[in-house]
């Protein structure tokens, strides 16, 4: 297993479908994907040129770890085939540890977010109109407040290059219908409750997290891509937190707090990374995964 970081992989004995912001696709025959999670990292909607090394591992782990704790609640796409199985044995390097093998699913036009705390493009929100996707909330509430119950804020799912924009109930149910609006809502809850009062024995907050669900034949909903990892998911070390400020997280806010102080537009490319913030942002990973996980 390399340490090096990946930027992407160049596999030749499956047949390549995509390659998105952090991912490569690739197919299993027709019912099955190969997803490799690089150590790309993208901030403002722009991928950046310089990787994070172990990243993409982290990413893995994670979802792996949380699709198995929470496949109570829903079924998720997890094959159980083993990734290093399906490519030829001088790739198996390439995709150690970062790899998974998951059913084809139809994904549902939406992201399911789950806020428990009041921070990001919701405490925008919430300061220009007292609500966040049409939920009108208490007034006086401080940055990074604990919510009374968790809400679901549903949000568009944007071409690439384009930022996803949050969305109303409403808006969600004109998206997917009634039936799989109302479906994702109750199991983004459910899984968002779960996960965030296991995370608080284990000293860190989630926040609020990202949802991707796809349906099945049958027209069932299923859990898909990745699940409650940095890239996802707000993570805030409870021994830090208090109101009024944005707590540090366990994710990518330290490279986007260094380039808010870069001249740049927020357009490709960004600027090169140093490698002091290349190391702290890897550091910020697998600090998350060893506090939930273990070593």
């Amino acid at each position: 297993m390399s340490d090096a970081p990946l930027y992407k992989t160049d596999l030749k004995s499956l047949p390549f479908l995509h390659r998105g912001k952090v991912r490569d696709i690739y197919a299993v025959g027709d019912d099955k994907l190969l997803v490799v999670q690089s150590d790309r990292l993208s901030a403002f909607d722009v991928i950046l040129d310089d990787p994070i090394p172990g990243k993409g591992r982290v990413l893995t782990e994670l979802s792996y770890f949380w699709f198995d704790k929470l496949k109570h609640i829903t079924p998720n796409h997890l094959t159980g085939i083993d990734p290093a199985t399906v490519v030829a044995p001088e790739e198996r390097a390439q995709i150690a540890g970062r790899a998974m093998v998951v059913h084809k699913y139809k994904p549902l036009m939406i992201e399911a977010v789950v806020r428990g705390y009041i921070i990001g493009s919701g405490w925008s929100d919430y300061q220009k109109t007292g609500a966040i996707c049409g939920i009108k909330l208490p007034a006086g509430l401080k940055q990074a407040e604990k919510l009374a119950q968790p809400i679901f804020t549903p949000a568009s799912k944007a071409p690439a290059g384009q930022h996803d924009e949050n969305i109303t109930y409403d808006e969600a149910v004109a998206t997917v219908g009634a039936k799989h609006a109302a479906q994702v809502k109750e199991v983004a809850i459910r899984l968002y409750n779960e996960a965030a009062t296991f995370a608080a024995t284990r000293g860190i907050i989630i926040a609020d997290t990202k949802f991707e669900f796809g349906e099945d034949a049958n027209g069932n909903i299923v859990l898909i891509d990745e699940a409650l990892t940095p890239d996802s998911s707000r993570f805030w070390p409870a021994a830090e937190y208090r109101t009024g400020i944005s707590p540090p997280s366990f994710d990518k806010q330290f490279v986007r707090d260094w380039l808010e102080t870069q001249p740049w537009n927020k357009t490709a490319p960004a600027p090169r990374l140093p490698a002091d913030v290349l190391k702290k942002t890897s550091e910020k990973y697998r600090e998350a995964q060893t506090m939930l996980v273990g070593n």
